[in-house]
């Protein structure tokens, strides 16, 4: 057979040395022309066919239900199966390899991540990729350099200095050691103080105004370099038996790596930069603590980590950031008669990178601000624009009056959204249903949520309104047609939340809305809706793979593009996704196309 078979392709490139060689040696070519079956309805297959050149479609009845391309298979189901429950019709002129069915057997004997990928459904294709990337987790995370963990800044004192005076600077600036300059000594030495080292100064019996830090300082620094690598500077606390490394190029002194922080950053480096915010007095401290989000995010995501425990922790680092900003610009009154609140997918916890502002707060009835109210949320949407959170193109921010309401005022204009049904207030009721509280007194926020139960229940026809916008991005037809990119040009870009998310966490909202349910995010929302029986638990599953999925793929490009210089288009464009992103596309967006399916039926639509 030729020598060219791609082994990089899935599900291909999970095989071994010697499960390749039993692909070559099992493998022919075959040619089909334009318009010929490949495989018919019911026939028996003997091979499993991996696409050279041409694309091939699939049809279920008269429906092309999906299309498949260079390095894509089929049809692995049908082939252990013993029947194919689908035809197969060259769209133009296909080559392929095809495999013969007894080393197809082998291989999926010998190695099951390969059938799992083969012929599995969504989910199992999905937990056998996991199971891949969680084996290199700790070893990518090992090779990230030292500065890419939280090195504390450095704080200098004196070694004349009284250990009194050092314990006030450990309260006064909330940190845990201090570096030691002692020009006495010959030559000057650099040394380090903790707070471990007060046990022995009380013990030292010398009063600790009297006790200069010098005495109880420890000068024998062990040293790593910023460019040193994490699994490097872990040998070194290991070796050293110390609890923290000094970072440093030359005479530069760059701060302080604990192994608190070290094995945080081995395990969740989130906690650094919530402590960054916690400590920031100050807004500047706050942009600091704002640009690590992104390379973070960036780093858990090239070390394997789910996309949903990255957005979990970003949504809970993005609370924090926003939570503390405010408090340092709003005043006390108000942070106590308000509540902030953040909505769209930064409310459902599904954000990943920096997007546009969603947020807007709630006055308590008949409160007065002790201070320009206007002023104080536009200092605190600059701020937030500031961290590279951009403003919201539809004005959807406390800067703008109309998110910026009493009780009263809000539950007022949430009826409004309701009664009037017109395409704007639905929009804007469903940004809203998505609200998450940030701070301040969060049954301010509930009362207004609990003024949309009380409207829309029982009333169908604004129910189907709002579900109706599920359909309002193009048909099903279109999604395989991009993905066939047959006439296509080329860099044409796929809108992924248009064909994907969307519908699919809009089409949950509006489930949500008509059972009453409180729960924001869209996989708690589909998890509520299964256990009262409202959702099949196999779709079930299959929403909240497909969710995560868009929610990766949109998060690889996107770091792609800010890796090359450019900003975050949130497009897909299909000729740079791998064969096996290809694959997963279509498995998630035929899922989508089936639950847009049952909400149609539910919502009764089709009379829309």
């Amino acid at each position: 057979m030729p020598g060219a078979f791609n082994f990089s392709a899935s599900p291909f490139d999970c095989l071994m040395l010697q499960e390749q060689h039993l692909v070559r040696d099992s493998v022919d070519v075959a040619y089909f022309p334009k318009g010929d079956t490949i495989l018919a309805l019911g026939a028996q297959p003997t091979h499993l066919f991996v696409i050279i050149k041409g694309f091939v479609q699939q049809f279920d009845g008269n429906e092309v239900i999906t299309t498949y391309g260079p390095d894509d298979c089929f049809d692995g189901r049908g082939l252990m199966a013993g029947k194919v429950s689908s035809k197969f019709v060259a769209a133009e002129e296909v080559v392929a390899y095809q495999l013969a069915k007894q080393a197809v057997s082998d291989l999926i004997a010998a190695n099951a991540t390969f059938g799992a990928l083969l012929f599995s459904d969504l989910s199992n294709k999905l937990s056998a990729l996991s199971e891949r990337q969680n084996r290199h987790e700790l070893q990518s995370l090992t090779m990230a350099r030292v500065d890419a963990a939280f090195v504390h800044p450095p704080h200098f004192v004196d070694a004349d200095t009284s250990i009194l005076d050092v314990v006030k600077k450990f309260q006064a600036l909330r940190i845990g050691a201090v570096l030691v300059r002692d020009a006495r000594a010959d030559p000057p030495a650099l040394g380090i103080f903790t707070t471990t080292g007060l046990q022995k100064a009380i013990l030292h019996g010398t009063p600790l105004d009297q006790l200069p830090v010098r005495e109880l300082a420890n000068f024998s620094l062990v040293k790593v370099r910023p460019s040193d690598l994490v699994g490097d500077a872990l040998a070194s606390l290991i070796k050293h038996k110390v609890h923290r490394v000094l970072v440093a190029e030359g005479e530069e002194i760059h701060g302080i790596l604990e192994a608190l922080d070290l094995f945080g950053f081995l395990s969740n480096q989130s906690y650094q930069i919530n402590e960054q915010i916690i400590v920031a007095q100050d807004i500047v401290s706050l942009k600091v603590a704002a640009g690590q989000i992104t390379r973070l995010i960036t780093l858990l995501h090239r070390s394997g980590t789910k996309v949903n425990m990255i957005a979990r922790l970003v949504q809970e680092l993005n609370l924090r950031l926003f939570e503390r900003t405010w408090q340092l610009i709003a005043p006390a009154d108000l942070l106590a008669n308000s509540c902030l609140f953040v909505m769209g997918s930064e409310g459902r916890g599904e954000q990943l990178l920096k997007t546009d502002q969603d947020n807007g707060l709630v006055l308590r009835d008949g409160y007065e601000c002790s201070v320009d109210l206007a002023q104080v949320c536009q200092e605190f949407s600059a701020a937030l624009t500031d961290f590279g959170y951009p403003q919201c193109p539809g004005n959807i921010m406390v800067s703008n009056p109309h998110w910026r309401q009493s009780v009263s005022a809000f539950s007022q204009m949430v009826r409004l959204w309701s009664v009037t049904a017109s395409p704007d207030s639905l929009m804007e009721l469903a940004i809203f249903l998505d609200a998450h509280a940030v701070c301040g007194d969060t049954a301010l926020l509930e009362s207004v949520r609990a003024s949309v139960f009380d409207l829309t229940a029982g009333n169908d026809a604004m129910l189907a309104r709002f579900a109706a916008a599920i359909n309002f991005f193009g048909s099903s037809q279109g999604w395989w047609n991009r993905l066939l990119a047959l006439g296509d040009k080329e860099g044409e870009q796929l809108d992924l939340k248009k064909i994907g998310t969307f519908p699919l966490v809009h089409g949950i909202r509006s489930l949500a809305l008509a059972h009453r349910l409180t729960v924001v995010s869209t996989a708690g929302r589909i998890e509520a809706l299964t256990a009262a029986g409202k959702l099949p638990e196999k779709l079930a599953t299959d929403l909240i793979d497909s969710l995560h999925f868009f929610m990766g793929l949109k998060l690889k490009v996107g770091l792609q593009e800010l890796d090359t210089g450019h900003p975050v288009s949130g497009g897909i464009q299909m000729e740079k996704l791998s064969s096996l992103d290809r694959d997963l596309l279509k498995d998630t967006l035929g899922v989508v196309k089936l639950f847009k399916v049952l909400l149609n039926q539910r919502f009764h639509l089709e009379v829309l």
